[in-house]
């Protein structure tokens, strides 16, 4: 069923009740798996995430005798339940987008961590999708980033994402077409989307994925509004953050 996007520009409004610049219901924890280094759990709008680390520890020796060079390595695997999407269909581990979205996520902290600190050693990081509602490459990275804090790995900054999508679809020619904010699954079929990471609260893109066509005229606008979204994510995420220091801060004083 083609999505009715006529009621956009009648009611400023989506099909979930949302205005164009709202995000969704987001809940976050640390620390939910105490055999783990770092975990977390995520949710954002109907679409969770679980995360756990292990490491950094000492990396698989290579053929030459080395153990990842002079920095650590990191290391992400992501596993889809079969029921967490409509069709339940379950992905292998040769799957082209979720192999993709290893790399972008592998990438992404490689250049975030102080990978030097923790030279000859691996940093493993291991993703499990309990359900898919839209923005899944954004919840693995909101939920890796909660994971490694609770890890305590150093790292430069929260890397947060957020994803973005235009009202109107490519073939359409609609230059005026309004862009909107974290996008659902329903959305994601539709409609032209892209997905946008950014360091903490600032305007630096360290992630920028598009799987879809878009006029270049609107992409200046998605853009900017993914960034925007990404500033909301980084408020949430940081009191998470705050209040798991408050209980552990409770716990050792008390």
């Amino acid at each position: 069923m083609p999505l009715d996007t006529s009621s956009y520009s009648l009611a400023l409004l989506r099909l979930d009740g949302r205005r164009w610049n709202e995000l969704r219901r987001m809940h976050a924890q640390i620390s939910t798996q105490a055999a783990a280094d770092g975990s977390s759990y995520l949710e954002m709008g109907n679409t969770k995430v679980m995360c756990t680390v292990a490491g950094p520890a000492e990396g698989r020796k290579a053929a030459g005798g080395g153990a990842g060079g002079g920095e650590a390595q990191v290391q992400v695997e992501i596993g889809i339940a079969g029921f967490s999407g409509v069709d339940r269909k379950r992905r292998g581990r040769g799957d082209k987008r979720t192999s993709e979205m290893q790399t972008t996520i592998s990438n992404a902290f490689s250049s975030t961590l102080f990978t030097n600190v923790y030279p000859h050693s691996l940093i493993s990081i291991n993703l499990h999708v309990l359900s898919q509602d839209g923005s899944l490459l954004a919840a693995c990275l909101n939920a890796t980033t909660l994971a490694l804090i609770d890890a305590g790995i150093p790292m430069s900054d929260y890397i947060v994402s957020c994803t973005a999508g235009s009202t109107s679809s490519y073939s359409s020619n609609d230059e005026s077409a309004d862009p909107l904010l974290d996008l659902n699954g329903l959305e994601e079929q539709e409609l032209p989307f892209l997905t946008v990471g950014t360091l903490g609260a600032g305007e630096k893109v360290s992630v920028m994925v598009m799987e879809t066509r878009v006029q270049i005229g609107r992409l200046e606008g998605m853009l900017a509004v993914a960034v925007d979204g990404c500033k909301q994510v980084k408020e949430i995420l940081d009191q998470v953050v705050r209040r798991q220091g408050k209980k552990m801060l409770q716990t050792t004083t008390g």
